[in-house]
């Protein structure tokens, strides 16, 4: 494993939308052969997954009046809330994909620097969150291309909690299933339970310490580096520019159909806006935090122009590979939340 240095002229990028069109370009356009390691941290954000509707999951009255940036990332997965108490670390792995869709390869690590420093009861639980106790202090996802992939998280340190519990807005079945009343009480930061040592630092002193226990070093001179050069800052900016850096691709639009059902599943939250004219589906949108290395947009196509009756909806559904392009959910789990809108 290598580290891809992602400062700029020798100062750290704190510009969320820069930040988060990272992974694309580590990927796509200068694929470093092996294992690669970024890591950085943003100005308050909102960061919602590829797959969601902002509008139903973000506090967009709050978010523009305390000037958070909201940005939409290229992978699956839920909002986070961003700030600088909170790191972000991305795995970054060229042509081997043997481990895509392992959380643990990848969590391990960060959980062995962790206990190292203090929180000894961090684990990974569930689908993809670290834990201590029971709350969340890191979540991941991945995205993939061919055999390429990015495999990363956030690290809560001294998040703004208020402030993540105001801008977020999930969905209540969604707590319920984790047996929670609101975001605020399922979270916590990773700082309280360090060794004294490692309580109170900057972001970055904190980030360092994470770097040199993920390396086994005993400074960071000593990380194999690669740093991004002008040529590579060029070719980011270029991509940002009409794509990633406007409100089409960071808000989405909110189709506005007349019916919205949502419900949460193992595999996340699947949600379906649809119109229904003369008894069949006219518009659709999935919606989800699932993470899938798949196109939703085959679940979309198949349903578009089927009778609204479990038979129909039930062969549409048959012709799709669910498996692949949306997860672990059944057609019959997809037709009943289609036809539970009251």
């Amino acid at each position: 494993m290598f580290f891809i240095d992602t400062s700029r002229n020798g100062k750290p990028v704190y510009d969320p939308i820069v930040n988060q069109s990272l992974d694309n370009y580590l990927v796509n356009d200068l694929k470093l052969p092996g294992h690669g390691l970024i890591m950085y941290v943003n100005q308050p954000a909102v960061i919602v997954g590829v797959n969601q509707n902002a509008y139903a999951e973000v506090d967009l009255p709050y978010l523009k009046a305390h000037q958070i940036k909201l940005v939409r990332r290229t992978s699956g997965g839920g909002a986070v809330y961003h700030d600088f108490g909170n790191i972000i670390f991305e795995n970054i792995v060229i042509d081997d994909d043997q481990y895509f869709g392992d959380y643990h390869h990848f969590a391990q690590p960060i959980i062995d620097a962790l206990h190292d420093m203090g929180a000894t009861t961090a684990e990974l639980r569930g689908r993809n969150d670290i834990v201590i106790g029971d709350q969340k202090f890191s979540g991941m996802t991945m995205f993939k291309v061919g055999q390429s992939y990015a495999a990363g998280g956030t690290l809560m340190y001294n998040l703004d909690m208020d402030a993540a519990n105001q801008v977020l807005t999930p969905a209540k079945d969604k707590l319920a299933s984790k047996g929670v009343q609101s975001v605020h009480s399922r979270v916590t930061n990773v700082m309280p339970f360090l060794k004294p040592a490692y309580q109170h630092l900057a972001i970055e002193t904190f980030k360092q310490e994470l770097l040199k226990r993920l390396f086994k070093v005993d400074s960071l001179d000593q990380i194999e580096t690669y740093r991004l050069n002008d040529h590579d800052w060029a070719v980011i900016d270029e991509r940002l520019q009409g794509k990633y850096d406007t409100d089409a691709w960071n808000y989405g639009r909110n189709p506005g159909y007349d019916q919205y059902v949502s419900k949460h599943y193992p595999i996340g939250t699947v949600s379906f806006n649809f119109t229904v004219t003369a008894g069949k589906i006219s518009a659709l949108k999935l919606y989800g935090d699932f993470i899938t290395g798949g196109d939703i947009t085959v679940v979309e196509r198949a349903l578009m122009g089927t009778d609204f009756t479990a038979t129909a909806l039930s062969s549409a559904l048959a012709t799709v590979d669910l498996p692949t392009n949306l997860g672990q959910i059944t057609a019959a789990e997809l037709v009943a939340l289609l036809m539970s809108v009251k």
